[in-house]
C-alpha cells in the first residue's frame, strides 16, 4: 500500500486524479448532476469536487483491493473507474502547475477510485474555514459504472 497525504488548492471548487497522458478537461462533464454529486469523469480524469475553493487536505491510498465498506465518519463516497495506460497518476488542483503536480506510479491499467468526503457541514459561511477532507482509495479492477455508496440525508 501507498499512502500520500497533501493539501491542494481546490481551485473552481475541484481537484483532479488523471492519468499522466490525459487532458484532463472535464469542462463539459461538470453536469448539473455531477456539480451535486461532487464526482466529474472524463477519459483518463476523475474530477473531485469540494466545499470549498482554498487549500483542502487530500488522502490517496493505492491498496491491493476493494477498501472496507464502513462508511461511519464520511458524508459522501462515490466510486468509479479510472483507466491509467500510462501507468503515473497526476493528483492537482485544476488551476496547478502540471509539470510539479504528485504523481503515484502505477502498473499501467484499469483502476477503481473510491472517493470519500468528510466534514461537508463544518464549512464556515464565508467558505474560507472548515473540517472538510477527501480520501481516494486506488485499485487494480475491470471499468464498471460510477457509483454513489453513501450520500447525504437531505
Amino acid at each position: 500500500m501507498t499512502k500520500h497525504s497533501l493539501e491542494l488548492f481546490a481551485d473552481y471548487f475541484q481537484f483532479y486524479l488523471q492519468d499522466e497522458a490525459a487532458t484532463g478537461d472535464l469542462s463539459e462533464a461538470w453536469t448539473p448532476e455531477a456539480v451535486e454529486q461532487l464526482l466529474a469523469i472524463g477519459p483518463g480524469v476523475v474530477g473531485v469536487g469540494t466545499v470549498r475553493n482554498v487549500d483542502v487536505p487530500v488522502e490517496t491510498e493505492l491498496v491491493n483491493g476493494p477498501p472496507a465498506t464502513d462508511l461511519t465518519g464520511w458524508d459522501r463516497v462515490n466510486e468509479c473507474t479510472l483507466d491509467v495506460p500510462s501507468g503515473r497518476i497526476v493528483v492537482a488542483g485544476c488551476t496547478d502547475y502540471f509539470p510539479e503536480a504528485m504523481r503515484i506510479s502505477v502498473a499501467p491499467g484499469t483502476y477503481r477510485a473510491r472517493v470519500y468526503y468528510g466534514g461537508l457541514k463544518t464549512v464556515s459561511e464565508n467558505g474560507l474555514e472548515g473540517e472538510d477532507r477527501y480520501r481516494i482509495a486506488l485499485w487494480r479492477a475491470s471499468a464498471s459504472p460510477p457509483v454513489i455508496l453513501k450520500a447525504p440525508v437531505t
